[in-house]
């Protein structure tokens, strides 16, 4: 795994999914995003969970595939489950596709546009750190489709960063994510710069917005599964 180093020099350019970025992208989520692993393991329960009978998975900004590895090795390869990972990023989808082979894996891998996919039913889709980066203009229509695509019963699992409404609280959020960032050998200057090549292109919901998004687009439920300070992981059912 190649260590996230992109944010040790200027920045040229605002943050996109590109080669640099597929290239250290597991480092840069584990060292990023706090108990990543815990929420990847609390996705993975509730999926397999849902996928008991069978039924196709969606994971949608799939990124380097390894949440759907993961779900992989707790179902089997049975045949009555069908994993399919979308990402609009080509570096992505081609770092994803060299795990998957050499895993063995049977997961399907899209190089397409999650807000445009011909969605089969599904059981579960799951969406980790993808909507803060939809335009939100765009984002119920794509929580509509989410649901849509979803059968009965069917679960939508995402995570997100989240903001509060309060403005001090907030700012507390952000520094106490900074000093977590700190620990895990980020410098002020690489927080600095990541920050800004952010702006205006992550823009995260609060919490209680996320989940009357999902509760207003065709989820009859949806709660928090966990959350440590900006960041949060979220269950609806439809």
């Amino acid at each position: 795994m190649n260590t996230d180093t992109l944010f040790t020099k200027p920045i040229s350019k605002q943050f996109e999914f590109d080669a640099e970025v597929a290239a250290v992208f597991d480092d840069m989520l584990s060292r990023s995003v706090p108990f990543y692993k815990e929420s990847q393991a609390l996705t993975r329960h509730f999926a397999v969970n849902a996928l008991q009978k069978g039924g196709i998975a969606y994971d949608l900004g799939c990124s380097t595939a390894s949440q759907l590895l993961e779900i992989e090795r707790s179902v089997g390869k049975n045949g009555t489950v069908k994993l399919i990972g979308i990402d609009n990023s080509h570096a992505m989808i081609e770092h994803a596709r060299k795990k998957v082979e050499v895993y063995g894996s049977s997961i399907e891998l899209v190089e397409g546009d999650i807000l445009s996919f011909p969605y089969e039913k599904a059981r579960v889709i799951i969406s980790n750190y993808t909507l803060q980066f939809i335009r939100p203009l765009q984002r119920e229509g794509l929580i509509r489709t989410i649901a849509d695509a979803l059968e009965e019963g069917g679960v939508f699992i995402f995570s997100e960063k989240v903001v509060s409404d309060d403005p001090k609280l907030n700012k507390e959020l952000i520094d106490c994510y900074y000093d977590f960032k700190k620990t895990q050998g980020y410098s002020e200057y690489e927080i600095m710069q990541k920050r800004e090549a952010l702006e205006n292109v992550l823009i995260p919901y609060t919490m209680n917005e996320n989940i009357l998004m999902a509760k207003n687009n065709g989820f009859k439920t949806c709660d928090v599964l966990f959350r440590w300070a900006n960041f949060a992981t979220f269950i609806a059912v439809k």
